[in-house]
Parts: structure tokens; sequence; C-alpha cells
């Protein structure tokens, strides 16, 4: 038995960025009290190439505006980080909606790819006074 697992193929799996970028934001707009992700000028700028990219593949972009996603490798293991820039609504305490985009995205991100993030940051640019998400 062991020869027949050392004979197996191996395979490697690669998730990138914006995958895990994607999953994060449907996550955190699933969250109450949420009312938008906010890009900022950085968010804006990479949105803009990786949609161009997409759309020249032929693929439809998934919405990862107001997410970042860093992961550092090192030899004993990957070291995932989120970034959520949003709007809460003016309903809700902010404290709280920010606690529960934490835990939703950690979910999120650990139950589709099975890499559980060390840290998720959530900044709260604005609160939306009426919870409309209208500017």
């Amino acid at each position: 038995m062991p020869d027949d697992e050392a004979r197996a193929p191996r395979a490697q799996w690669v998730i990138t960025e914006p995958v895990i970028a994607a999953i994060a934001a449907r996550a955190a707009v699933g969250v109450p009290g949420v009312v938008r992700l906010e890009p900022g000028l950085t968010g804006l700028a990479s949105q803009v190439a990786r949609s161009v990219r997409q759309k020249i593949n032929g693929l439809a972009p998934a919405p990862t505006e107001g997410v970042r996603i860093t992961v550092a490798h090192s030899a004993v293991r990957s070291n995932l980080r989120a970034s959520i820039d949003m709007v809460a609504s003016g309903y809700d305490q902010a404290g709280a909606v920010g606690r529960a985009v934490q835990r939703e995205v950690t979910r999120a991100v650990a139950d589709a790819t099975g890499l559980a993030p060390q840290a998720v940051v959530v900044s709260i640019m604005d609160i939306d006074l009426y919870g409309t998400g209208a500017w």
C-alpha cells in the first residue's frame, strides 16, 4: 500500500488573490448593516486593470471592489490577510457590523478555499445615515 501512495500523482492547486477577494466581497455585502463596499483610489485602479484582463479573456469579472487580499508565502505556510473597506448603515452599530463582517469573511474564505485568514481588517469609510446606499 505505501508504494501505491508514493506513485499517486500529486496535484498542486493555486487560488489567486482576485478569487479570494471575490469570495470575501460577496460575504461582506451579505452582512446586515453593510450598505456597500468602497474601492478607494488604489482599488479602482486595480479593479479596472483586472476587469480589462478578464474581458480580454472572455470572463465575467466578479465584484471585488473594496477588498484587498495579501498572501505572504513562507517555507512553512501561507499567511492570508484581507482588508475590507465598507460603508455601514446608520441604523446599525458600526462596530458590531465590522465584527460581523470579520467573522463572515473569515468563515466564507475558509469554507470556499480551505485557507483561514490570519487577519480580516475592516475599515468603515462612511456611515450612510439613511441606509439606502445612495450617494
